[in-house]
């Protein structure tokens, strides 16, 4: 093994982890975001409300992150009223392609997450906060939301790490992430497990700070 080959390319792996990185985050705030509305909509009483979110969480459930990458990448060029919008401004960019697949991937993931955390949530503290005098929108965002936020936590962080292994896809569309990091420094020396290898730690290390993170904030959560 050549270690070498890392300690120079270390500034290529230092830009594929931060875009890895930004990349993730602004996916997964934006996804939590969408997935908190859409869990609502899940557990609505109308039909057609709740078929709708139905539809859109087993869309993006159901099909794989790369087709679904692929399929506003590759795909959205062929409509011709979109190159035309000055929507094709943004859609014309690789890294808004990939935050668009991954936020709305992982905002179905998140939903049914949230969903069956609404859903799980002890009749009892529903009927205690109406008793209360709470409106329906006071006793969900009082004692619901926070709740089942609270249950969907260990299944969230799941959700989080996965999507950061999921992103590694993103190189297929010219970005530069971390695998694509890799790739560029597989590329130069033809030394596949020292390349891979450097990607593969940073990817640990960045799970392991999630995982500790999560897991502090999960004890602190059960203590309120």
């Amino acid at each position: 093994m050549d270690f070498s080959i890392i300690a120079n390319e270390w500034p290529v792996y230092w830009q594929g982890l931060y875009t890895t990185v930004w990349l993730v985050t602004v996916s997964l705030l934006i996804g939590l975001a969408i997935a908190l509305p859409l869990a609502l909509l899940r557990n609505s009483r109308v039909w057609l409300i709740k078929s709708l979110a139905w539809a859109y969480i087993y869309f993006f459930r159901g099909t794989p992150l790369l087709v679904q990458l692929f399929l506003i990448y590759y795909g959205a060029g062929q409509w011709q009223w979109l190159r035309e919008s000055m929507a094709w401004e943004w859609f014309s960019q690789a890294w808004f392609c990939a935050v668009l697949a991954f936020t709305l991937n992982t905002s179905a993931y998140t939903a049914e997450i949230i969903r069956g955390a609404i859903k799980g949530m002890p009749q009892g503290q529903v009927e205690a906060a109406y008793a209360y005098g709470m409106t329906r929108f006071q006793a969900l965002r009082r004692v619901i939301l926070p709740n089942s936020m609270r249950r969907a936590l260990p299944a969230y962080s799941n959700e989080v790490i996965f999507m950061l292994h999921g992103s590694a896809i993103a190189g297929v569309i010219t970005i530069v992430d971390l695998t694509g990091a890799a790739r560029i420094v597989n590329s130069r020396y033809y030394s596949p497990f020292e390349a891979f290898l450097a990607a593969g730690v940073l990817y640990m290390g960045v799970t392991f700070v999630l995982v500790a993170g999560f897991r502090r904030l999960e004890r602190r959560w059960s203590q309120v």
